[in-house]
């Protein structure tokens, strides 16, 4: 797994290499299958394991998907995305594809009082606190 994010991560760093921190835009669209960890974002695969820890009770849906009659219902997915992007849902669900599903954010460590990690959302140019 981490063989295949370092496949994915290190070109697209290598890329904005040249650009300035401030002004980095870096989008990663992974899907996670492992142990969700910070600065790694995108869908958590559960499969046949239990659901892990999240953000907020309820799924959060920023525009229903359009009811179509015989239709399965639309099924929630599991993101793990940087806190403030979970705080602002409507402004960056357009990024994760995922504004008319119901979506669950999954914790990491990022997600705790006092975590000092890198602060992976100020990148985009604007502050989300």
């Amino acid at each position: 797994m981490m063989r295949a994010l370092r496949f994915l991560i290190l070109p697209v760093l290598a890329l904005s290499a040249g650009t300035p921190l401030a002004h980095a835009q870096v989008s990663v669209n992974a899907t996670i299958t492992g142990e969700v960890v910070p600065g790694v974002y995108g869908q958590v695969v559960i499969g046949s394991r239990p659901p892990p820890p999240v953000v907020y009770a309820q799924p959060v849906v920023v525009q229903p998907a359009p009811v179509v009659v015989g239709a399965p219902a639309v099924e929630p997915v599991y993101l793990h995305v940087p806190p403030g992007h979970a705080k602002h849902w409507r402004k960056h669900c357009h990024e994760y594809h995922a504004c008319d599903r119901p979506v669950y954010f999954v914790k990491s460590a990022e997600y705790e009082p006092g975590y000092h990690g890198h602060d992976h959302d100020h990148g985009h140019g604007h502050h989300d606190d």
